[in-house]
């Protein structure tokens, strides 16, 4: 017959007399509690001018699994200048920085977007 050392009471593992092992419940908490460890990715500035023409059209689908991703591009695009059109269709100065388009590669989002050069600046 195997005995179970472990008793508990409210979820507080408890000794033979029942009181309350406060060492053990200690462990078993931090140990149930892995916090996963937070992603943050880079941000970017661009020389941009707030008065820079908006000629270039992004447009992007980022899927909902890559909700933090799809956030910080969003606050990139803003910091950029860029303004939104649509939910997913942005529009802003161009071109977009050689290492913020190296580092959405990096980051498995390089392919979920395309941009277009317009003929003349975006009047808003």
């Amino acid at each position: 017959m195997v005995l179970n050392n472990k008793k508990k009471y409210k979820g507080v593992s408890v000794n033979i007399f029942g009181l309350p092992n406060l060492d053990n419940s200690k462990k078993e908490n931090t140990e149930s509690k892995k916090i996963p460890k937070r992603i943050y990715l880079d941000s970017f500035t661009a020389d941009f001018k707030e008065n820079a023409p908006k000629n270039l059209i992004l447009m992007y689908d980022i899927p909902d699994n890559m909700k933090k991703h799809r956030d910080w591009f969003r606050r990139q695009l803003k910091s950029f200048g860029f303004i939104m059109v649509q939910k997913s269709v942005w529009v802003g100065p161009s071109p977009l920085p050689k290492d913020f388009l190296e580092y959405l590669k990096e980051i498995k989002i390089g392919d979920k977007f395309k941009t277009f050069k317009l003929a003349k600046a975006y009047k808003f």
